[in-house]
């Protein structure tokens, strides 16, 4: 039980220390996203993920690893039934384009 607690305690020392933070070691990021040490790798490797290399360390910004993490969102359901009430009603997607009608 106790060591428990003490599990428990360092982890919220940790994230607390983590969100103090804006410039990020690979450790911070692996606690971050919950992505392992192995696929950021990968990631930084091939390049998909924003990082910085002044030297042999990486380091990463937080505002663009939260702005990776928020990319390719999802729309709801209801976001998606609304688009298509008004995609029936006006013939144009949210963005103004049309579907589905020739220009000849």
């Amino acid at each position: 039980m106790e060591t428990d607690i003490k599990v428990q305690l360092d982890r919220i020392e940790k994230l607390t220390l983590l969100s103090a933070k804006n410039v990020l070691c690979l450790d911070d990021v692996m606690l971050l996203t919950g992505l392992s040490k192995s696929h950021l790798y990968k990631l930084t490797c091939s390049h998909q993920i924003p990082f910085y290399k002044p030297n042999k360390i990486i380091y990463f910004d937080r505002s663009e690893i939260e702005n990776w993490m928020k990319q390719n969102r999802v729309a709801t359901t209801d976001e998606i039934e609304t688009e298509a009430i008004n995609y029936i009603v006006t013939g144009k997607t949210q963005k103004g384009g049309r579907r589905g009608k020739s220009m000849h």
